[in-house]
């Protein structure tokens, strides 16, 4: 298999274990802790380290997982604490617990350790394609993939198991409370699933494209979905496209993997939210002007309306009549007019303006008291 091949396996088996737990965090209101975790990793690693005084030991990962756990107790806590919201908390705890984990990496782990910059920001797919598993002597996966993809499929199973749970439980945790479904374990529950999650992405990938792709696919899928159910399979599509592209530039312009794929996924959320329907500011806009001009093609039907048989309708139902009245610009009096006339609720005659029974029960409509 080739170099590219697997580059590209690492970042999509990275992408769809994010992109499937990242809706719950964004209905959750959780995305930042999110960034906290991806960089408080570090202070599980070598405290665990510390512990076990083996760089190659499995109890780092777990070490890594539970700071991530940490990390969202500490948040928590603080949030609960008068004058201290959210972002306080977790602008707080995250700075904290990284330095201290630098700190600890400075004064205790040996100093032939190295602390890459760009490995902590961005990782490093491009190397870690290279640590393969093997079968029968012969190379068959890059490990990160592995491990990624069977976290994926542990999320997703987690997901599909206690899907009603966790859908009530983030919509309404006082009602998940009254039936009975403990939504402090869920939600404690899901954030270990999140930190296992950004433990194995984070030397694959770096905190940045981990952030990236636990959030932006997210809210992508939260400027076309309603649904939960599909705000969840949109999520994997998004995460998907924005990985496969990213890759395909990174290897275009040999440039970081994990840089390209972040800075991809963010121009994906900034097209979706200017053009998406139905709530990109492209489709608003177009609602908007619709809504104006059905709005003005109502005022110009109940204006008729309330002057039928009075001694002033011709007056008030000529061009020169209804701009006095409205103070419309005549090319804007003109265009309403022409609407008006298409939709049928008014038909010229001579210089007038003439109502048909279409404009008013349109008109009458607006004045009509529902029981």
């Amino acid at each position: 298999m080739s170099i590219q091949v697997e580059e590209l396996l690492l970042l999509l088996s990275a992408a769809v274990a994010c992109a499937v737990l990242g809706p719950f965090l964004v209905l959750r209101r959780l995305a930042l802790v999110t960034d906290a975790i991806s960089h408080v990793l570090l202070f599980g690693i070598v405290a665990a380290y510390l512990v076990v005084k083996d760089v190659g030991s499995p109890w780092l990962f777990f070490g890594a997982a539970a700071s991530g756990v940490l990390t969202v107790l500490l948040v928590e806590g603080l949030q609960r604490v008068r004058f201290i919201r959210s972002d306080a908390a977790i602008g707080l705890v995250f700075p904290t617990l990284f330095a201290l984990g630098v700190l600890l990496l400075t004064l205790f782990v040996p100093k032939t350790t190295h602390l890459d910059v760009d490995q902590v920001l961005l990782g490093t797919p491009e190397l870690a394609v290279f640590d393969l598993l093997s079968w029968n002597g012969v190379p068959v996966i890059a490990r990160g993939t592995a491990i990624l993809t069977g976290l994926f499929a542990l999320n997703l199973a987690a997901i599909l198991l206690l899907y009603k749970e966790l859908k009530l439980s983030t919509f309404d945790a006082g009602l998940a409370v009254v039936f009975g479904f403990a939504p402090a374990l869920l939600h404690y529950g899901l954030m270990t699933l999140v930190s296992l999650t950004a433990v194995a992405a984070f030397n694959a990938v770096g905190p940045v494209t981990v952030v990236a792709l636990f959030v932006v696919p997210a809210a992508c899928a939260a400027q076309v979905c309603v649904k939960l159910s599909h705000l969840l399979l949109a999520s994997l599509g998004f995460a998907l496209a924005g990985s496969y592209a990213g890759v395909w530039l990174a290897l275009a312009w040999d440039t970081n993997l994990g840089g390209t794929v972040a800075a991809t996924l963010g121009l994906l959320f900034a097209s979706v939210f200017l053009l998406a329907p139905p709530h990109g500011l492209l489709w608003q806009g177009l609602r908007d002007v619709r809504q104006r001009r059905s709005f003005n093609e109502l005022l110009l039907a109940i204006h008729l309306q309330q002057h039928e048989n009075t001694s002033v309708e011709v007056e008030e139902s000529t061009l020169a009549g209804l701009h006095r009245h409205f103070h419309w610009h005549p090319t804007v009096l003109r265009r309403v007019m022409a609407r008006a006339v298409r939709r049928g609720w008014v038909q010229p005659q001579g210089a007038r303006l003439m109502l048909t029974s279409a404009g008013r029960t349109a008109a009458g409509e607006v004045f009509q008291v529902r029981g």
